[in-house]
């Protein structure tokens, strides 16, 4: 079945006791479960149960598929045997039936009427499970309910173990195999329409590629698979089935095309763009339906902008109608666009029934929001599986509006950078709306109406004060007030920010505060300019922490990196876990630190430039400063060493790291190890960008190395690269070409995961001279190996061949036997495209015996990945598919997309080989969703080629052409020699 067919329950599966049989009896042992759609099996528990010889096995499916009706004597003698029985027919069916009824003990065969017949539960065989499941199914579907549907329907599916009465002889048996086999492929159907209605085209493409190889007579699945393609923007592969399903129809039954398919092409001719859309307007895809309700709390205390909540809300509520509306609050920061924005938009629930959407963009910081990493977050608010979040900023985008159709949602997008962060975050249809803060004012944002909030007026000040403070207090020391909010600029985050501190503070007068606020060193002359007016209030709080709070507050500014954790934070201050949450909890109870997750802290990025000055300003010595994000450096330099001695055990290159300060953490399994590099990638990239200075970029360079699954894996590769980029000018603007050559070398291995070979082997080739003239030879192996991969996918194999003799010579001097695996593996494929393929399959099975005595999981998987390469130009595919699947689970294990996607493309080469088209296509279909937005377009060409390959061979040559085409598009512009074999390929229907 297909990758998203759903647990299969039946194993573990306890039946109900029936209530009644056919004829009314009770059920005698609820404890037996048995399978039809599969091989026929008894179980008791967890007890397999002998079925018995073929012939009783007939007799129990027989029994089994009457669903407790009696059969007779000569119903089974038919059944078994059909039209020939033997002569001892009857006397053998009573044999069959006593021992079956040995087998299962108790009462559950009974003879009655000159026949027999099973009385089990209801719930004791999987196919009236089955049928039940899809019975339900097809209510929900009624419903409108369309996730559950295509839940309940892949539970069916799931209780499918093959093929069903699989081994079972006899005429009704295969009556009975015909009538199944077609309800499955039927529920197939219906759950790949469902998936297209929810919006699930790309997984979808797969599994109808290989379909409609199967039955390429069946138009529906041709269809599904029209629009699937058309969904996923492959328009001319998408009329391409159209052309082959014509021609085959014609050339094998003489018919045309039914109505629904020539309907479906000419509506894909004219780009219909209700065609392109989900038919399910509610819910996202893949999900069930979730109301999101993110809105921060609204303040209590809430004064004044009565004419700004009035217009705001008037517009919010034209959303009903038939515009979408937006509206942009812009203003210095702390003039309260946040808080009017959370009070409008309470005030408007009721008109957005279907959910409220929040997030900060942090707009002001270098490190603002991403609009891909925004719409994650949102469409997984919005119910949306991890794993139907599309790669691409596009697509998440397309999906997101998709998933708003028809429902009423308002968006808060809170602390913008500017239009163009937004634009992707906008809903856009009718009954949504979207309110959208920012520092500046989005005069190029269409169609948006803006609304520019200047601070308080002196009266709506006072008044917010007083909220806060309390009349008693204010009302005797009314000038002390005025002149406190005067101070404070009229900003409301200012005046809250000092009212709240009066208010918890019972011995204080408002004198006392209006006092310190008049003390310029205290108010800072910024108070009443721009963006720095709120420093003063910030101040007021900084002014009440305790010496080691204050410590912690400087010094945590210190660090880039949307949050920090709490090991971190620990690492940095140089003091145990424990001490250090102390302090940052404090620091959340004064509102100067926020608690991002458990565990986890940020700044407000206000309040960290605030943090900055104050470390400028108070850190003594000034050189704690440096010393702090020295010590940040070292844990994270130290952890990830960790990270990477787990995945690569035996490895060298952790010992010719630069030295750490810290212990780091410890993992007690790679798993964990895995997750704390993911959870952290965003800080520690930070923290390498952070260090690429003088004294600290060796440090940095070698966290980069370390850290090179999030390059390697597909799950950071543009930041990855663009950090190796920086440490890189760093360290040539420091004149270290110890750690240049390094950077080199991560540089590289980013160029060459994305594709780009000729950027790739320059590095590669720099930092080669490099590791000679500072005697690095880790850098010199690396760069090697790097260089001789590069020369495999660029058909140099005699360079690539010296190349990596040299690293496996090198490796070897360095007692490095990872690496000396991996440059096996590389010199495998050299020979492989040599041709010559015993080579290749020895020094791909030497580097495998390597990794897998060292305990290499994840770089074993590369082994097999080239292994499997090996074996399958050597014709010996089974062993080749084998090998491929192995590497596969545990790329998938380890979040390695790039190579996940690369292995599902060479099970696809084997499949071929193996005159397995369907199956060829299907993991190549696979191989393009996993490698959407990673691994460069040349892998994509190759991916496409091959994919044509396969469609080629299943009669499809309208589709294999435009893959075809594409592929050579790509080979074209990257200037590839790939592009003549795909000429050639495309010689024939030229000609035709």
């Amino acid at each position: 079945m297909g990758r998203d067919s759903g647990p299969r329950v039946p194993n573990q599966r306890v039946p109900h006791q029936r209530e009644g049989g056919a004829d009314g009896a009770d059920s005698v042992d609820a404890a037996l479960y048995f399978t039809v759609l599969g091989p026929v099996r008894v179980r008791r528990g967890a007890e397999t149960l002998p079925p018995g010889s073929p012939q009783q096995r007939a007799l129990l499916a027989a029994l089994l598929l009457r669903e407790g009706r009696t059969a007779t004597a000569s119903e089974l003698i038919d059944a078994i045997w059909g039209e020939e029985p033997p002569s001892q027919a009857l006397a053998a069916v009573r044999t069959y039936a006593s021992r079956l009824r040995k087998a299962l003990e108790g009462d559950a065969l009974v003879s009655e009427s000159g026949g027999y017949a099973l009385r089990i539960g209801r719930d004791a065989l999987d196919l009236a499970v089955a049928r039940e499941l899809a019975d339900e199914a097809g209510k929900a579907h009624a419903a409108g309910d369309r996730h559950q549907a295509r839940t309940l329907i892949n539970k069916v599916l799931g209780l499918w173990d093959g093929e069903p009465l699989a081994n079972v002889p006899g005429p009704y048996a295969e009556n009975q195999r015909a009538r199944l086999a077609e309800w499955s492929l039927t529920l197939r159907e219906t759950r790949l329409d469902l998936d297209l209605e929810v919006g699930r085209h790309a997984e979808a493409v797969s599994e109808l590629t290989a379909l409609t190889a199967t039955h390429p007579l069946r138009e529906r699945l041709r269809e599904l698979l029209m629009l699937a393609l058309y969904r996923c923007g492959r328009q001319a592969e998408a009329l391409a089935v159209y052309a082959d399903t014509r021609r085959l129809l014609a050339d094998e039954l003489g018919v045309d095309p039914r109505p629904e398919l020539s309907g479906l092409q000419q509506r894909i001719l004219t780009a219909d763009a209700e065609l392109a859309r989900p038919s399910e307007k509610h819910p996202p895809p893949g999900v069930q339906l979730t109301r999101p309700a993110q809105l921060p709390a609204t303040v209590p205390d809430f004064t004044g902008r009565v004419s700004f909540v009035r217009e705001l809300g008037d517009r919010l509520a034209s959303a009903e109608g038939s515009v979408m509306a937006v509206s942009a609050l812009a203003g210095i920061g702390g003039v309260g666009k946040t808080t009017l924005a959370v009070h409008v938009a309470h005030q408007a629930r009721g008109h957005f029934p279907d959910g409220q959407l929040y997030i900060d963009l942090q707009g002001t910081s270098s490190r603002s929001a991403e609009p891909e990493t925004v719409l994650g977050a949102f469409l997984r608010a919005l119910g949306t599986a991890d794993s139907a979040i599309p790669d691409t900023l596009d697509e998440r985008a397309a999906l997101y509006r998709s998933s708003l159709d028809g429902r009423r949602i308002l968006v808060l997008l809170d602390n913008a950078r500017d239009a163009a962060q937004i634009r992707p975050l906008l809903p856009g249809t009718a009954g949504c709306a979207a309110l959208v803060t920012s520092r500046v004012r989005m005069v190029d944002l269409a169609g948006a109406h803006l609304v520019d909030l200047d601070v308080m007026s002196p009266e709506e000040a006072l008044r917010l004060f007083t909220r806060i403070v309390g009349a008693e207090r204010v009302d005797s020391e009314r000038e002390a007030a005025l002149d406190v909010v005067a101070a404070c600029g009229f900003l409301p985050l200012a005046i809250r920010i000092a009212a709240s501190r009066l208010a918890a503070r019972r011995t204080w007068t408002v004198s006392v505060l209006a006092a310190k606020l008049a003390d310029e060193r205290r108010r800072l002359d910024e108070l009443q300019a721009g963006d720095l007016a709120v420093k003063a209030t910030f101040e007021l709080g900084y002014g009440q922490l305790e010496p080691g709070q204050a410590r912690a507050f400087r010094l945590l500014g210190l660090a880039d990196g949307p949050d920090i954790s709490l090991a971190a934070s620990a690492a940095l201050l140089d003091l145990p876990p424990h001490e250090a949450e102390d302090l940052l909890e404090a620091l959340v109870d004064t509102s100067l630190l926020e608690s991002a997750a458990p565990g986890r802290y940020r700044f407000h990025d206000l309040v960290r430039l605030y943090a900055r000055a104050c470390a400028e300003r108070d850190e003594q010595p000034p050189s704690e400063r440096e010393a702090a994000l020295s010590r940040l450096l070292d844990f994270y330099l130290a952890s990830a060493s960790r990270v990477y001695a787990i995945e690569r055990p035996g490895d060298r290159l952790v010992e010719h790291l630069e030295p750490a300060g810290d212990a780091g953490l410890t993992f007690p399994d790679r798993h964990a190890a895995q997750d704390w590099l993911y959870a952290e990638a965003d800080p520690l990239l930070a923290c390498v960008r952070q260090s690429s200075r003088p004294g600290t970029v060796r440090r940095a360079v070698d966290l980069l190395w370390a850290a090179l699954d999030l390059g390697e894996s597909g799950a950071n590769p543009k930041r990855y690269e663009a950090v190796a980029a920086a440490v890189l000018d760093a360290a040539r603007a420091a004149g270290d070409t110890w750690a240049e050559g390094r950077a080199l070398v991560t540089l590289s291995n980013a160029h060459l995961v994305a594709g780009r070979f000729d950027e790739a082997d320059a590095e590669a080739a720099q930092a080669l001279r490099l590791s000679v003239l500072n005697d690095d030879p880790l850098t010199g192996c690396w760069a090697s190996n790097h260089r001789g991969v590069i020369a495999v996918y660029q058909n140099r194999q005699e360079d690539g061949e010296r190349h990596l003799e040299r690293a496996i010579a090198d490796f070897r001097a360095g007692d490095n036997q990872p690496g000396e695996a991996s440059a096996l593996c590389n010199l495998s494929r050299i020979h492989l495209a040599m041709g010559r393929t015993a080579s290749a399959v020895a020094l791909a099975q030497k580097g495998l015996d390597i990794y897998d005595a060292m305990g290499h999981a994840l770089r074993g998987a590369n082994a097999r990945y080239a292994l499997g390469m090996a074996l399958t130009r050597s014709g010996k595919i089974v062993e080749a598919t084998a090998r491929l699947q192995e590497a596969l689970d545990v790329f998938h294990d380890s979040r390695q997309r790039l190579w996940e996607g690369m292995t599902l493309y060479r099970m696809a080469e084997a499949d071929l080989a193996g005159r397995r088209p369907a199956q060829a296509a299907s993991n190549a279909e696979m191989a393009l969703t996993v490698l959407r937005g990673i691994g460069g377009e040349w892998r994509r060409g190759n991916v496409l080629t091959v994919l044509g390959k396969a469609l080629g061979a299943l009669g499809q040559t309208g589709r294999a052409e435009v893959c075809w085409r594409e592929a050579l598009g790509i080979y074209e512009e990257l200037g590839s020699p790939e592009s003549a074999d795909v000429r050639a390929l495309l010689a024939p229907a030229a000609a035709a």
